[in-house]
């Protein structure tokens, strides 16, 4: 049997490379191992680790960390609700003002509802709205505040010069309040007695 050259070349070069040539190439392990170390979460033993390396954070910390007022360096208690100038604030003396006037014109000590004690209120608050209205003329809601202030004292005030005429005009007085006491109203037969009576009507006009 004769054997082709090209099947004794095939043959050389299989017995001079060997077999291993030609068999397929075994994936490493050590690269395997690699991506598997690289990519797993590190375990560790839960009961090994000490309790002062992760404290308990539903425990209260050891130190207190809440200040409260006077606490710090330099805050003085009388300083509190003081603008940086050194002025209170213009809300607080209007607020001052207005009990010390409640305070003045109360008929008694637990008065809080007479008509001197809510007109003294009004006015003292009258006038701070005032002042807010001029420093900033677009707040429109509180200018509607401001008109519904100045109509309910002027109806206290007339509620007042009805009740009693001298402690109207000496609570208006002393607070400066501008107001235009309410005129008596007539009654029908004053209203129209100065006007001339009507002429008599002609007796041929008059339906028989």
């Amino acid at each position: 049997m004769k054997l082709s050259q090209s099947t004794v070349l095939l043959s050389v070069a299989l017995v001079s490379c060997g077999v291993e040539a030609f068999s397929p190439r075994p994936y490493p392990v050590s690269s395997a191992a690699q991506q598997y170390q690289r990519f797993s979460p590190i375990r560790a033993d839960v009961d090994a680790i000490e309790d002062d390396e992760f404290p308990d954070i539903d425990s209260p910390p050891a130190d207190d960390y809440i200040v409260n007022v006077g606490d710090l360096e330099g805050d003085d208690e009388e300083a509190v609700g003081v603008e940086d100038d050194g002025q209170p604030p213009a809300w607080a003396v209007s607020q001052q003002r207005m009990t010390e006037l409640r305070e003045q014109y109360r008929r008694h000590d637990t008065d809080t509802g007479s008509p001197e004690y809510q007109v003294a209120g009004m006015t003292e608050r009258i006038a701070y709205l005032t002042k807010h209205l001029q420093a900033n003329p677009k707040d429109y809601s509180t200018r509607r505040g401001l008109v519904a202030l100045v109509n309910k004292r002027r109806r206290l005030l007339n509620y007042l010069f009805k009740e009693d005429v001298e402690r109207y005009k000496a609570l208006v007085s002393s607070l400066g309040v501008r107001h235009k006491a309410p005129g008596n109203v007539e009654s029908r037969q004053d209203k129209y007695s100065r006007y001339p009576k009507q002429k008599a009507a002609k007796k041929h006009l008059l339906k028989k």
